[in-house]
C-alpha cells in the first residue's frame, strides 16, 4: 500500500536554499561528472554498484526517495525518462518489471545504462534508447513512467548541464504536454523533484494535464543540510 501525502506538505517542510549554493555545489559536480576517466568508474547506490562513463549523471540521492518507494506490480511495463545511469530502471527491474523501456537524450548515458543493464542482468527485460523525452517511444504505453527530470529553470549550455537545469523549463513543459499518451489506463507516474526546484510549477503543469498530486516520500536532510528530495505520484485526475 502506497501512503502519500498532499503536496502542501513538501512546501510547508521545504527549508528556504541558497541559490547561490545551489549553483556552486552543481557546478562542482558537472566538473565531476566531465573529469570521469574514459574507462569510467563505479558508484555504489543503495547496496548496488553501477558504472557510469564521462558526462553522465551519477546515481545520488535526489533519486532515492522515489527508488525506495515506488511500487512495481510483477510483470508490469515501465517507462523510465531521462534514466542518466539507469540506477531507476535497474531497480524497476529489480521490482520485477516484465519490461522496462529506459530514455536519455545523452549518448554518454545511453552508454552507461545499457553497460548497468548489462551487468546486473536485465539485458532481456531493459531496453534503453537515445531519445529527446519521447520522440524514440512511438505509440508505446506503459503501465508506470518514472522522470528524475533537471529540477532548475536555469540555462544549460551544454548536454551535461542539461541533467541539472531546464532552459526555460521546456523538458519538464513538454513532458507533461506528451506524457499522457504514452501512460495506459489507470497507469501511474513517479516523478523526482527538490525544495531547490520549481515545485510550484511542476504542481502547475501536471494539473493541467489532468494529473493529481501527491507527495510520495521526501528524503530526510542532514542536521546542516538544505536540500531535500521529492518523490511525486501523479495519476490521472477523477472527474469532479
Amino acid at each position: 500500500m502506497v501512503h502519500v501525502k498532499p503536496l502542501e506538505f513538501a512546501m510547508e517542510s521545504a527549508q528556504p536554499v541558497s541559490e547561490s549554493k545551489v549553483d556552486r555545489w552543481q557546478r562542482s559536480r558537472q566538473k565531476a561528472f566531465k573529469a570521469v576517466p574514459d574507462e569510467g568508474r563505479t558508484i555504489t547506490y543503495l547496496g548496488k554498484k553501477f558504472h557510469v562513463y564521462p558526462e553522465t549523471f551519477w546515481p545520488f540521492l535526489d533519486s532515492q526517495p522515489l527508488v525506495r518507494n515506488f511500487r512495481i506490480v510483477p510483470g508490469e511495463s515501465v517507462l523510465d525518462v531521462g534514466t542518466g545511469s539507469g540506477v531507476i530502471a535497474v531497480f524497476a527491474c529489480y521490482g520485477q518489471a516484465g519490461r522496462v523501456l529506459a530514455l536519455d537524450i545523452n549518448p554518454a548515458a545511453v552508454r552507461s545504462a545499457s553497460r548497468n543493464a548489462h551487468e546486473h542482468g536485465f539485458d532481456g527485460i531493459m531496453e534503453v534508447r537515445r531519445s529527446d523525452l519521447f520522440e524514440a517511444v512511438g505509440d508505446e504505453q506503459f503501465d508506470v513512467i518514472t522522470a528524475n527530470l533537471p529540477f532548475r529553470n536555469k540555462t544549460a549550455p551544454d548536454v551535461v548541464a542539461r541533467s541539472q537545469w531546464d532552459t526555460d523549463f521546456q523538458t519538464n513543459t513538454r513532458f507533461f504536454r506528451e506524457v499522457g499518451k504514452h501512460l495506459k489506463p489507470g497507469g501511474r507516474i513517479y516523478f523526482s523533484h527538490s525544495n531547490f526546484g520549481a515545485v510550484d510549477v511542476v504542481e502547475r503543469l501536471a494539473a493541467e494535464a489532468g494529473f493529481s498530486v501527491e507527495l510520495l516520500a521526501s528524503s530526510v536532510p542532514g542536521e546542516a543540510e538544505e536540500r531535500q528530495f521529492y518523490a511525486f505520484l501523479f495519476q490521472r485526475a477523477s472527474p469532479a
